[in-house]
């Protein structure tokens, strides 16, 4: 099984630092950075969250949520790939909009309402043992073997969900 830990602490994370630890919009920062800045929506379904998501947003081991998967673009290069997990009872609640964003940005919808309330971030160095690394692998021009993530909950009228961008090494090279 893999190892479960998040981490508060912004420690060892070099020129990637500046990017992990903002608290703003990711996807406010990027469109400044990247004039072809874009999202690609890779997949919406509902599904099981990885074993390290599910007490995060109030769930048991085998219980389902939509998950949703995008790239944050620059033109066609990938810069971050987004995992987002929404229980089921917030999307029938005050998340139902998000089930319909499509190619739209979930970042520019959390930060504009004033009711949505973020925690703290959590960061992470991911290997191949982590599913998120597996699943942003195919994104990846070259053969990196680690890759810097950060993860937040959020929370609207008591509902929770949580997005993991997960930072492509195409970041700091674009």
């Amino acid at each position: 099984m893999t190892d479960l830990t998040w981490n508060r602490a912004a420690l060892g994370m070099g020129p990637w630092r500046p990017w992990l630890t903002d608290h703003g919009s990711l996807t406010l920062r990027l469109r400044e950075r990247f004039p072809g800045f874009n999202v690609l929506r890779l997949r919406q379904s509902v599904a099981r969250p990885f074993h390290d998501e599910t007490a995060a947003v109030g769930l048991g081991n085998r219980q389902p949520a939509m998950v949703r998967e995008v790239l944050l673009r620059s033109g066609t290069t990938p810069l971050v790939f987004a995992h987002t997990v929404i229980p089921l009872a917030g999307l029938r609640g005050p998340w139902q909009a998000l089930a319909g964003l499509g190619n739209r940005s979930l970042g520019l919808a959390l930060f504009t309402n004033p009711r949505v309330a973020r925690f703290p971030l959590e960061y992470r160095h991911l290997n191949h043992r982590h599913p998120l690394f597996r699943a942003a692998r195919p994104h990846l021009s070259g053969s990196a073997t680690a890759l810097w993530a950060r993860r937040s909950q959020f929370a609207l009228a008591g509902h929770r969900l949580l997005v993991t961008e997960v930072f492509l090494p195409t970041l700091l090279s674009t």
